[in-house]
Parts: C-alpha cells; structure tokens; sequence
C-alpha cells in the first residue's frame, strides 16, 4: 500500500504543473520536436476555420523555430465516405482546414479510432490531400505495409523516425493488403518494426506513437508493459493519445514515455480536466531525448487551445 500511495502522488504531482526534465547535455547537434495531442476539427474549430479564422493562433508560439512539428489528426479530412453504422461520434471536416494544419504541422499521426470513421474510401482521399498540401502522415497508408512504414525526418544529420499504432476499436479501420487504413498495434509487429526502423531505414531515433488505454488520469497496466516493451526494443521515446486527458509521464531505462498528451483542438467536453492538454518539446541528439519539456494548453469552449507558456 506504502508503494501505491508513493506512486499516485507522484502521478498526481505530474498532472498537476508543467514540466521540464533534462538529461546529461551531450555534444553535437540537437533536434527540437514539438508533439501535440489530439486534433479534432469538426465543430467549433471548423467554424472559426469558415470565418478565416487560424484554430492554432493561441498556440502558434509553442511551435515557433521548432525543427519538426507533430499532431494527432483525430478525424476525417475528406468530402467522400459512407458513415461507418452503428459508431457513436464520427468526426469528419472539410480540406479547407488543411492550410491550417500545414502552416503548424510538418506531419500528423492517423493511427486512430476516428479516421477510419466515413470508411476506406475517405481515407484514401485524406491520404492524397495530406500529400497535396505538404503534410506528412504516420500510422497510416495505402496499405498494410505503408501503415507500418516509418515516417522518416532528417534534419542536422539526424533521421529520425516516427510510427504510429491504435489499439482502440474498432479494428476494422485497419489497413490490409489492398485496403487503406490505419496501423494496428500488434505486439510482435510492433517490436519489429521499431527493430526495423534502424536496421531497414537506417534511423538514428525511433518514436512510436500510440492510441490507447482507457479515459482515466493514470495510465493502465497494459500501457505501461507495451510501453516498456517498445524501449526494450530500442524506441527512444513513446508518446500516446486517445484518453482525452492528461495521463501520468514516466521514465524507463532513461526513456521518456508521455502515456497521454490528452486534447489539444477539440470541442465538446464540458469538464476541466479534459480541456486541458500538454504540448511536448524534445530535443534529440544520436544517442537520443536529450531533453524534453511539456507545455500546458487550455482549450475554450469553442474547442479551440490557448497557452501563454
């Protein structure tokens, strides 16, 4: 009991303020990445979105000179598709939104329960209007061995890739062999992947991002052995989504691991807790994190994030 209580009051510390962790400074260059959570569009940012209005303008300093910029793109860019039957809550929107997303994102994770959400058609036309505005994606493909290839990023002579994966039903969202969709997280695959990463793409940092647990403040037990079992595999950090709320943040052999980042745009949550998310800065080096820090992120009623961090 002495060991339970220790650990939820230090989770409880963590939720409670931002943080800035650091490693031992290493020479040579250094890569800053900034990770948001997730990005739903529908609603109230896709109304400020038809005024002309940027849905990123409170938050648009957190990404300022940042090498790569990342998000979690949780709904369908798409104007195709049949509503998958009997879902609750699908969340699709217009491509105009996409100048946007461009402007403050190099590239999006699609490893989710919502962007299969109008079916395979619509997400093979996300696929091609992410292309055709520059924006890059994870997690997702054509098919099942686009889904699993890594997004590869150099800069400073540093490659860095990212993979992405969502254990969140439903699964038929997933990716097949002639079929567009998402990646699915699969032990094993998962693992090889990771191992793939460096040994196929030659990447010198690997960040798996995931789509997971249940909506609660602490992290479940399976997050945390998948977790550990990626940065046995060799991941240098792990980022995760999906609880629409601030989950704990722990380290493991040195690793980071962020169990939830929670919302970043999003409209329709009446409680405080889910309209607050983190926004996360890392810098990385060939060895790795050098060094991260969270930013907090306060989302208004209209769904959309501020933050004077």
């Amino acid at each position: 009991m002495k060991c339970l209580t220790s650990f939820l009051c230090r989770c409880c510390w963590l939720l409670c303020m931002p943080m800035a962790f650091a490693q031992s400074p290493s020479a040579g260059p250094a890569v800053s990445v900034v990770i948001a959570g997730d990005i739903m569009l529908e609603g109230g940012p896709d109304r400020a979105i038809r005024r002309g209005q940027d849905p990123f303008a409170g938050v648009a300093h957190l990404f300022k000179n940042a090498d790569i910029r990342l998000g979690n793109l949780e709904c369908v860019v798409a104007t195709v598709g049949s509503v998958e039957p009997e879902k609750p809550n699908t969340f699709r929107v217009h491509p105009r939104g996409l100048k946007y997303v461009r402007r403050h994102f190099d590239a999006v994770g699609l490893a989710n329960n919502h962007s299969g959400d109008f079916g395979p058609k619509a997400f093979t036309q996300m696929l091609g209007l992410l292309k055709q505005s520059g924006v890059g994606y994870y997690g997702g493909g054509h098919n099942l061995k686009e889904a699993h290839q890594p997004l590869l990023m150099e800069r400073h002579g540093i490659r860095i890739a990212f993979l992405g994966y969502n254990e969140f039903q439903p699964r038929n969202f997933e990716a097949d062999h002639d079929r567009a969709g998402v990646a699915w997280s699969e032990d094993e695959q998962v693992v090889r992947d990771i191992v793939d990463a460096r040994r196929v793409w030659k990447a010198d940092v690997v960040i798996p991002v995931m789509h997971w647990g249940w909506e609660e403040s602490i992290a479940n037990a399976r997050q945390r052995e998948l977790a550990r079992l990626m940065v046995d595999a060799g991941a240098d950090a792990v980022i995760g989504g999906h609880p629409h709320r601030v989950q704990d943040t722990e380290q493991y052999k040195g690793k980071p691991i962020f169990y939830s980042l929670g919302n970043f745009v999003f409209e329709g949550f009446p409680d405080k807790v889910n309209n607050l998310g983190w926004v996360v800065r890392l810098a990385i080096d060939r060895q790795g994190v050098r060094d991260w820090k969270i930013h907090e992120v306060h989302i208004d009623q209209q769904g959309l994030p501020h933050s004077r961090q």
